[in-house]
């Protein structure tokens, strides 16, 4: 290990401790932004919610990650619950969900927020709340007046207004400075549709980590109340495949995470430097020379010098044979007419042409055959022309 080594690897170390100081001093921040997330256990998650769904439904509940187009599309149920928190759904998925409403289903839905049409075909409307700090929800049902939530951190303040007379009011935010309710403050209503029924709650926080852990009542297990006890379909957020990779862990932990960077950083400049210092030089080595032409050019002018041209066209009639079957996969067993047409149709020349050079082949495979030094210049030629 050389001098240079030694002195990165401990400016490395020092920042790896420093980082980490740094880190055992820092006070964890909590996430507070309004996520709705089922894997999330910051304050406004759903991660608690989502593990005991299944005992709140009475181990009937069935969760899915896809639309409820979808869904739908693929399972024709009976009468059952839908479950819907603060998602948004397309126009078609909407129209299948009023068709299973229809037909007998009811939906549990906590939204604070959806597109004029929805409100319109269902008779309400979003209203700001008169109350801007804190507030509770509170059930209308008498029997249910003890199961109330204070509403303290980042509320939606939103209810409804505008309200038909046929929709039942179920719940209304209550002051907390005082015990009067009023009719616009209303969070919680029933809309009859069809066979079916929508129980719309307008603050989803109810259901998150925040007030889960800090109510001391059944408040969700009262909204929860008014859905008949029969198999409940939940359309979450789609579903994110969990990463099967080795290095997960250190991802999902920021301070691992900035750890590891910094490591493949401090490597990436170690890297560099020393490439940059102790590369050797490349040594230039040249290129293998090709003889063969050299190699024919002799043989040729050796064959001139002796002035046989026999020997002459028939090694080039048995190098033109030879191309034949290999790259025109023509047999040249027999040099007759069914060949001079073959070797017609796939090179394309002219016949008369090739009938020609068909018989100085034929010449120049001849042992008993008088060659001159014409034919062989005319075969040559004839069989490059071919071979174009």
């Amino acid at each position: 290990m050389n001098k240079t080594f030694k002195i990165y690897a401990v400016i490395f170390i020092i920042i790896l401790v420093v980082m980490g100081m740094f880190e055992m001093n820092k006070k964890p921040v909590l996430d507070w932004r309004k996520n709705y997330d089922t894997e999330k256990k910051t304050p406004f998650g759903l991660f608690i919610f989502n593990k005991e769904s299944n005992h709140l439904f009475n181990n009937k509940l069935e969760k899915t990650g896809v639309s409820p187009y979808a869904y739908y599309q693929k399972n024709k149920k009976k009468p059952h619950n839908i479950l819907i928190i603060q998602k948004e759904l397309d126009e078609v998925s909407w129209q299948y969900i009023m068709d299973e409403v229809s037909n007998g289903s009811d939906v549990m839905w906590f939204t604070n927020e959806t597109t004029a049409k929805l409100r319109d075909t269902l008779g309400f409307r979003f209203k700001t709340v008169s109350f801007k700090d804190n507030y509770y929800l509170q059930f209308t049902d008498k029997k249910l007046g003890q199961s109330r939530l204070l509403i303290d951190k980042l509320p939606d303040n939103k209810g409804f207004s505008y309200i038909r007379n046929d929709i039942e009011v179920l719940g209304k935010t209550l002051n907390k400075s005082d015990d009067k309710t009023s009719s616009i403050n209303a969070d919680f209503i029933k809309v009859n549709f069809g066979k079916g029924h929508f129980y719309i709650h307008s603050e989803p926080l109810v259901l998150t980590n925040y007030y889960l852990l800090k109510s001391k009542n059944q408040y969700v297990e009262s909204v929860f109340s008014y859905l008949p006890n029969r198999e409940t379909v939940w359309f979450m957020e789609n579903d994110v495949p969990l990463s099967m990779s080795p290095m997960r862990f250190i991802l999902s932990n920021p301070p691992l995470r900035y750890a590891w960077y910094l490591l493949l950083f401090g490597l990436l400049i170690f890297v560099l430097f020393n490439a940059k210092r102790k590369q050797r030089i490349v040594p230039v080595k040249e290129p293998l020379k090709n003889t063969s032409v050299d190699f024919i050019r002799s043989i040729g002018n050796l064959y001139l010098q002796e002035g046989d041209f026999h020997e002459m066209m028939a090694k080039k009639a048995q190098y033109f044979l030879n191309k034949i079957r290999m790259d025109l996969m023509i047999d040249t067993q027999h040099l007759d007419e069914p060949f001079i047409h073959k070797l017609h149709l796939k090179t394309g020349k002219n016949i008369e042409l090739i009938k020609e050079a068909v018989e100085l082949v034929k010449k120049g495979q001849d042992p008993y055959a008088s060659v001159m030094k014409e034919d062989l210049i005319r075969m040559n030629q004839l069989l490059d022309q071919i071979l174009k």
